[in-house]
């Protein structure tokens, strides 16, 4: 890459294998269900999760909106958690384009509801209330530093569904990254949920795409709901060929992503002025604060990162700061991170 990138995993450009694959996918037309190369993406990825089918979407927003309307009528509820993608960062679409009720409840420091708090939040079969219908988890988990969460929660949600008719469906966009980092098969977690949603685009490291999985149905279904967000698409073989390289040649050296973050994590605790809970580091993504004493703003931290060694950073509402690591990211990056971070805060 042209500069050291520590914004987030979605910066990432193709690998020099998926720049062949793509070059060299064999396409036809994606609408009438003709290109090979879409269609042996969507059977690896739904064999990968443990479902029986997969839908190619253009981005993970894109996936779960999918997957939300498909699932969902007009005036059905969705439980999620308050600080989840679904809820805070999707534009509000389950509620503009299709009706969704949204029913936020707190999460804890690793991205869980309180599993009494959502048995709480199903509501009584009243013509007052929204209809239960929906809930929405979310693994790894963005808004709580990329924490993996165990698969024993999913299967609790997984239970309450079962017991009042409701429907799980994760936004497992970095769901590969979790599954790297807790030493699981992907299966073992979305066993315990209806549909799934995962990037391709981030740090699987392909240029674009998401994959959405679940039954044959509801894939069916799912066609139509795609095509009505507008992200039916024709010779799309050669965005899937990178997305084929990103699932069978960037899974398992995700680890080497969560290994430079808690090097990075560990790093930046031993700095005065920065404040970081390293022990919550678990995969490729980070959170810290800058002390308020600190002899630089936000702005000149992230400007002097920039202008001193092309390091660039995001994040400073609030003095916080987001860091990722990802495939462009190497040790050497991270040291250099350290020294120059440690260089302007002297």
């Amino acid at each position: 890459m042209d500069r050291i990138d520590f914004r987030s995993d979605t910066v990432t450009w193709p690998t020099h294998a998926m720049r062949q694959a793509m070059a060299n996918a064999p396409v036809g037309d994606d609408v009438y269900g003709e290109d090979p190369t879409v269609i042996k993406l969507e059977a690896l990825a739904a064999e990968m999760v443990g479902k029986e089918a997969g839908l190619f979407v253009a981005s993970g927003t894109m996936g779960n909106l999918t997957a939300i309307l498909t699932h969902g009528r007009r005036g059905d509820g969705a439980i999620v958690g308050e600080d989840s993608h679904t809820f805070r960062a999707e534009a509000g679409g389950m509620a503009v384009l299709g009706g969704i009720v949204p029913n936020p409840l707190p999460t804890d420091v690793y991205g869980r509801m309180d599993l009494t708090a959502v048995a709480k939040a199903i509501f009584p079969d009243d013509p007052h209330f929204p209809r239960n219908r929906l809930i929405l988890v979310e693994n790894s988990y963005g808004a709580k530093g990329g924490y993996p969460i165990e698969p024993d929660y999913f299967e609790q949600i997984r239970q309450i569904a079962s017991q009042h008719g409701l429907i799980v469906h994760m936004d497992g966009a970095r769901l590969f990254n979790a599954a790297v980092a807790l030493n699981l098969n992907p299966k073992e977690i979305t066993q315990h949920v209806d549909s799934v949603t995962f990037c391709l685009s981030k740090g699987l490291c392909a240029p674009m795409g998401s994959v959405l999985c679940g039954s044959q149905e509801f894939i069916q279904q799912a066609r139509r709901a795609r095509k009505l967000v507008g992200g039916a698409m024709r010779q799309a073989g050669i965005r899937a060929g990178a997305g084929v390289v990103a699932l069978t040649e960037m899974v398992e050296r995700l680890a080497d992503d969560h290994a430079h973050a808690r090097r990075l994590a560990e790093g930046l605790a031993q700095i005065p002025g920065i404040h970081i809970q390293p022990e919550l580091v678990k995969t490729n993504m980070m959170f810290f604060t800058l002390d308020e004493a600190a002899s630089v703003t936000p702005a000149q931290f992230i400007q002097r990162l920039r202008d001193e060694a092309n390091i660039w950073l995001s994040g400073g509402y609030s003095r916080s700061f987001r860091a990722v690591t990802h495939y462009w990211i190497q040790a050497a990056d991270v040291d250099l991170f350290l020294k120059t971070a440690r260089a302007i805060l002297q």
